[in-house]
């Protein structure tokens, strides 16, 4: 009696083969963009991804009525490898930060889409708020420029594949897949010592109020501090001090103050309105009295998107007190329009600077003046 055989099974896999680009768009003189009417495009230079020409719109002041806070950026297709054909790309695009890396809060992923033939586009029409742009530290002040990369993932071909070579490739893939390490805790554990004062063997006393830290890290952290605490100074501030007295300074500058020192970053608390830049204004000093030259340079930076006429004669003079070159270069090209300079002229502050500072007024007259 025979018996009748098992039917056959095979399967396979419909798999997609892809093929991706980036490309950098720098902006250049961003704020002259923004007199460029709604809908108005600039285009970056042909790239080419997958076998087909592309290239990035950029809409300045958006690109509809609706939508004219924002800036929009939009890829388009120049030309078909095989015209007739459609084709199928992924696209991302983000803001990079100043190390040229995407800031995850302005990255925006779309679907994979069909572009039917040249000039066909797809993007995102509300990719940031110019506001937001401008308030945040990935605009280049100085510059007056900022940065997105496009990620193109093009789909060259369907093709049919055996499932059991899948399987076995999708094997090898994880066997060879790293073990995902998750970023350093150091600077945060760091923090925690300053928060519970564990192990702390000096205090400091400012406007009444009281800090533990710890003399070693303070000392690693400014040139200052270990002078105070490790030279010649440091009887004035041993273990059986009952306080170190810190004068000329508020307590919630300080306070920031120990913070980047355990941290080396600020407080993520919300500022009111004018209060980042009083605060900047304030650390700035404090970073230059302890040497503290990374926070001296973040401040400038929150100084530099806080000029306005009203601003610019003091920070300009902030700038040349305690040496900031960055900063006064910056006050220097927002006084280059005629019209804003006569406005700032007019002001109380102004006039105290001239008398104060005469050589930085006779400075900044002299580079108005150049070519």
């Amino acid at each position: 009696m025979s018996s009748s055989a098992e039917p056959s099974l095979t399967t396979s896999a419909i798999v997609p083969t892809t093929a991706s680009a980036s490309h950098v768009l720098k902006i250049n003189g961003y704020s002259r963009t923004k007199g460029l009417v709604t809908g108005a495009r600039l285009r970056s230079c042909s790239f080419l991804a997958g076998g087909h020409s592309w290239h990035l719109a950029y809409l300045p002041n958006g690109d509809c009525p609706e939508r004219s806070d924002y800036i929009s950026f939009y890829l388009v297709l120049d030309g078909i490898a095989t015209p007739g054909i459609p084709v199928l790309a992924h696209i991302s695009i983000a803001l990079l930060d100043r190390a040229g890396k995407p800031a995850p809060t302005y990255t925006k992923v779309g679907v994979t889409n069909q572009f039917g033939g040249p000039g066909a586009h797809w993007g995102f029409g509300n990719f940031i708020r110019r506001e937001a742009l401008e308030k945040s530290r990935h605009l280049n002040v100085r510059e007056d420029s900022f940065c997105v990369r496009c990620e193109v993932t093009v789909v060259t071909e369907f093709r049919a594949e055996d499932a059991a070579a899948i399987a076995t490739e999708a094997a090898a893939s994880a066997a060879r897949q790293s073990v995902a390490v998750p970023p350093s805790s150091l600077s945060r554990d760091i923090g925690q010592l300053l928060l519970s004062g564990q192990g702390a063997d000096v205090r400091f006393r400012v406007e009444g109020d009281e800090f533990a830290a710890h003399r070693f890290l303070l000392a690693v952290r400014s040139p200052v501090f270990q002078a105070e605490l490790f030279g010649p100074m440091k009887e004035a501030t041993s273990e059986a001090a009952e306080c170190v007295e810190i004068r000329d300074m508020r307590a919630d500058v300080f306070r920031n103050l120990l913070y980047f020192t355990y941290t080396d970053s600020l407080p993520d608390e919300p500022e009111e309105e004018g209060e980042e830049a009083l605060m900047a204004q304030h650390l700035l000093v404090a970073a230059d009295r302890y040497g503290m030259e990374r926070l001296k340079l973040m401040c400038e930076d929150t100084l530099c998107r806080h000029i306005h006429v009203s601003t610019v004669a003091t920070t300009m003079a902030l700038a040349e007190q305690h040496r900031c070159q960055g900063l006064k270069e910056a006050c220097f090209q927002f006084l280059k329009s005629p019209v804003v300079l006569n406005t700032v002229m007019e002001t109380d502050d102004f006039d105290h600077v001239a008398t104060s500072c005469p050589s930085l007024i006779k400075e900044l007259m002299s580079r108005l003046a150049g070519p």
